[in-house]
């Protein structure tokens, strides 16, 4: 399958910002790029090099009604967005996002054909309580329980570590291809077509690393945090992502 690369600009950008980084991005061959940004620039962004994808960064549960502040599936997808991040780590620890409000957002997102890229990962304490895929597989099980296993199987799972996001510090490769190949095999074991999803990493990926991380077992590619943000870091991550595809 091909590589995704989506960068997750997070709450940052203006108008002239998104411009100028807009400029210096182009298609790389061999892998697909996604940009997630805030709902404000979708419009800004419906003008944006060919080749690259565009996505949201969160979508509302619900499909329409009297939910003031909330954006749902059907408006991201008019906007031509093809993927929505749900259940990112900062929307579970600073919004209180549990588990079933992921897959039901989820859920949304599939219903008005938009791919949500489900985030999981564990902190820092449950990593070293040796509870990692214990955690992930909760997160999981949870998706799982809303959507089925038919319709799990078009999703996009990140796997980002809590501890790694921002921080600078990045799991290592053997900790990188442990989950993810934990992923791989609990999505089998539970009836979804395990291959058909892509498995992304997400913590304080850079161009230094990117290759390395690329390389290792079952990782389909990334999603990125800060480096999205500076156009020559943020190429430089596709590139390594085409040339180990």
């Amino acid at each position: 399958m091909i590589r995704l690369v989506a960068g997750n600009w997070k709450m940052n950008g203006s108008l002239a910002a998104n411009r100028v980084l807009l400029d210096r991005l182009e298609a790389a061959p061999g892998v697909e790029i996604a940009v997630c940004v805030p709902y404000p620039y979708l419009a800004q962004l419906q003008q944006r090099p060919a080749g690259l994808a565009l996505g949201a960064q969160d979508v509302s549960e619900f499909a329409a009604g009297a939910y003031t502040g909330e954006v749902s599936a059907s408006m991201l997808a008019e906007f031509g967005c093809r993927y929505v991040i749900v259940g990112h780590s900062e929307r579970r620890a600073l919004f209180g996002e549990g588990n079933l409000a992921v897959g039901r957002k989820a859920h949304a997102a599939l219903a008005a054909g938009v791919v949500p890229i489900v985030c999981v990962g564990e902190t820092l304490a449950e990593r070293d309580a040796g509870q990692a895929m214990e955690v992930v597989g909760r997160q999981l099980a949870a998706v799982l329980e809303v959507l089925g296993a038919a319709a799990m199987s078009s999703v996009v799972l990140a796997y980002e570590p809590v501890w790694a996001i921002g921080s600078g510090r990045s799991a290592d490769v053997g900790q990188i291809a442990e989950v993810h190949g934990g992923i791989r095999a609990w999505l089998a074991a539970h009836g979804v077509d395990a291959e058909s999803v892509r498995t992304l990493y997400g913590g304080s990926v850079k161009p230094g690393n990117a290759h390395e991380i690329f390389m290792a077992a079952n990782v389909d590619g990334g999603l990125i945090g800060g480096a999205s943000l500076e156009a020559g870091d943020f190429m430089a991550i596709c590139r390594a992502a085409a040339d180990v595809a």
